[in-house]
């Protein structure tokens, strides 16, 4: 997919310093491990990010990167992660789920299990808090009361991420600073506005679509099922909002999968970073002209 959205501002206003570079790693479960190919490109070509911002699973990414960790570390820990994760109910939520009469239904019902998900966040960020971060990290996540947009910018990123990650339903709502929060993907499954806020020219934002299953045969497909019609829809109407609006050059990174992968295929992470590198790759021409078009000419460049 190729998409351009020039900056409303001239180029030339920023001839005086180098653009300003963001990236967007929006929501789409295991997908969004497609991520860590994406920094490998970033790494490899020498490409500088300032401010990093993420959404549900990529979230994760956003914050490891943020932090500083190398992307090989990141590539091993991703099979850690992912490994298990979401296969083990929550036996007491699915009674009040089934029987709220009978076992009295809380508004933080999730059908997983987290004990499992928050072990694996807590080994891998501890109690690492955004003053931590290399460069500024934004954490989207949606308030589940009001269905507000929250982001999360202080505080234990892993409270951060754990909120961004409450998939509705599966994943219990998370508590930060008297909200209750569930996943980013719910309001903004790629949350490019941030990026336009915290100033920067350039915005590398990688989307993940999801693929329709054939068939829905049981519980937990059907609320993907759900979810998948809802952030397509909502990935979508945000690029061509941010298409039409012209407020920063917007480099979309939309890997394109052979097949359909479920929550819980951690086997299909190595095929994963291969389709989100290459389709790094493939907009590596474009920022190079991009970036050297700010550097050296006011007149916009060509996709």
């Amino acid at each position: 997919m190729t998409l351009s959205v020039t900056a409303e501002r001239s180029l030339g206003d920023v001839l005086q310093r180098r653009s300003r570079i963001g990236l967007v790693i929006g929501s789409g479960g295991i997908k969004c491990t497609m991520a860590i190919g994406l920094l490998k490109v970033l790494a490899r070509e020498g490409i500088p990010v300032d401010v990093a911002v993420g959404c549900s699973g990529g979230a994760i990414y956003a914050a490891m990167f943020a932090l500083g960790d190398e992307v090989a570390a990141i590539e091993t820990r991703s099979l850690e992660v992912w490994r298990d994760l979401f296969t083990k109910l929550h036996y007491r939520s699915l009674l009040r789920a089934v029987a709220p009469a009978l076992f009295g239904y809380h508004e933080q019902v999730g059908l997983v299990d987290d004990r499992r998900v928050w072990q694996v966040l807590e080994a891998h960020f501890g109690t690492r808090d955004f003053g931590e971060c290399r460069i500024p990290l934004h954490v989207a996540a949606t308030d589940f009361r009001s269905g507000e947009k929250v982001t999360l910018t202080e505080g234990r990123i892993i409270d951060a991420i754990r909120a961004s990650i409450a998939i509705p339903l599966l994943l219990r709502a998370w508590p930060v600073n008297d909200r209750l929060l569930v996943d980013g993907g719910a309001s903004n499954p790629l949350p490019i506005d941030i990026a336009i806020r915290e100033g920067c020219d350039i915005i590398l934002a990688m989307g993940f679509e999801s693929q329709m299953t054939d068939d829905v045969r049981s519980f937990t497909n059907a609320v993907g099922r759900t979810s998948t019609i809802v952030t397509n829809h909502l990935l979508r109407a945000t690029f061509a909002f941010y298409s039409a609006a012209h407020h920063a050059e917007v480099l979309p990174i939309m890997p394109l999968l052979d097949r359909d992968i479920g929550l819980t295929e951690w086997e299909q992470i190595p095929y994963l970073i291969e389709q989100g590198e290459r389709a790094a790759e493939e907009q590596v021409p474009y920022l190079r002209r991009l970036l050297a078009q700010t550097l050296g000419d006011a007149s916009p460049p060509r996709a």
